[in-house]
């Protein structure tokens, strides 16, 4: 896994090289969410991208990482996880099929309405019924047994390991890219940056004359 993951991790750090060029500081809003994918990320500290970077930038490098973690963890989970693999497509089967609301209730709940009587001049904002997917609910998957939830709690803690593994041999790779992108940041980037700033500097009000 590791060879081929430093040449995909060459190549988003290559695609990533190629947008930045196209980037422009976004000016009109502020971000108002801490970003999870970058905050005290370590592969951005691994490429030499520090707080000091705009964020529009190193999302662009970021996201382009954690896609590569994740397709090395699909393609393991494909091949080594079954109980998990088959987990993960149920879920996605579901999501798919749309929202349930009655799913995964408890059998007392069977056939019961899942809204309360409307009381008279109190209208819902919405209804659960409303918001459910046309068509027919599908079946209530049956219960997993201990053995299966303990398999399945070995798989899901072998999957967050594999994500770790290639994280490690991902931040040893970006240390070989660090000087070429600092050197497209300062060529693409600052510039932009300073700019900016003198920019901001001049439409600032000057302070009121002592002197009137």
């Amino acid at each position: 896994m590791e060879r081929t993951l430093e040449q995909r991790t060459a190549q988003a750090v290559d695609a990533w090289l190629r947008w930045l060029p196209r980037w422009e500081p976004a000016s009109h809003r502020g971000r108002v969410r801490i970003c999870r994918i970058c905050l005290g990320s370590p592969l951005l500290g691994a490429a030499g991208l520090g707080s000091d970077v705009p964020h529009g930038v190193t999302h662009g490098l970021s996201t382009r990482l954690k896609r590569v973690i994740d397709e090395e963890v699909d393609g393991y989970t494909r091949r080594n996880l079954p109980l998990l693999e088959a987990e993960l497509a149920r879920m996605a089967a579901a999501k798919a099929h749309g929202y349930r609301p009655e799913a995964g209730l408890d059998p007392e709940y069977d056939g019961l309405p899942c809204d309360p009587e409307p009381v008279p001049g109190e209208p819902f904002l919405f209804t659960l019924a409303e918001l459910a997917s046309p068509g027919s609910p599908d079946p209530v998957p049956a219960p997993l047994s201990e053995e299966a939830k303990t398999a399945l709690r070995t798989e899901v803690r072998l999957a967050d390991e594999c994500a770790g593994h290639a994280g490690r041999l991902m931040v040893r790779a970006l240390s070989e890219h660090r000087e070429r992108i600092a050197a497209e940041v300062e060529r693409f980037v600052e510039p932009q940056i300073a700019a900016l700033l003198a920019d901001l500097h001049n439409t600032l009000d000057a302070p009121p004359s002592r002197w009137g």
